[in-house]
């Protein structure tokens, strides 16, 4: 008796391109857990939170938060034009947190909101110039073939 899952059966030997695939589907459980800890990172008062402010510049660790919930979301619709839309909601949160900061008493900073913008930008480029090389090796569908 073979075991399927989602049509790769487990005595399939694993190829590039199935391991690529595994990775993209783990990627897209991962989103929201990630999405998650960025919105508390951002509205929490921990100081925990204050203790890995001081050893990082706060905008590094703004824009490295948003670089890979981009890079994530860029990964998980395979660089499609859905990519940018998601692009663009992650552009919003990070505002809306920087407005939602003001009412919890941290500080709102439009360069954190920079920083965010720089970071979703970064990351959507990184992944769609990845997912694009490894389309044109046809080691990722472009749609639902994988």
């Amino acid at each position: 008796m073979d075991i399927v899952l989602r049509s790769h059966r487990i005595d399939d030997p694993m190829t590039l391109r199935n391991l690529l695939h595994q990775f993209r589907r783990i990627d897209s459980w991962l989103i929201a857990p990630a999405l998650l800890i960025v919105i508390f990172g951002e509205l929490t008062h921990l100081s925990a939170v204050g203790a890995i402010e001081s050893y990082f510049w706060d905008k590094t660790l703004h824009f490295t938060a948003y670089f890979g919930l981009s890079l994530m979301t860029t990964i998980a619709v395979r660089a499609n034009r859905n990519a940018l839309w998601w692009a663009l909601g992650l552009v919003l949160l990070g505002g809306s947190l920087e407005i939602i900061q003001g009412f919890t008493g941290r500080d709102a900073d439009i360069f954190d909101e920079l920083a965010n913008t720089m970071g979703v930008l970064a990351g959507l480029g990184v992944g769609w110039l990845g997912i694009s090389f490894l389309k044109t090796r046809n080691l990722v569908g472009a749609g639902g073939e994988d």
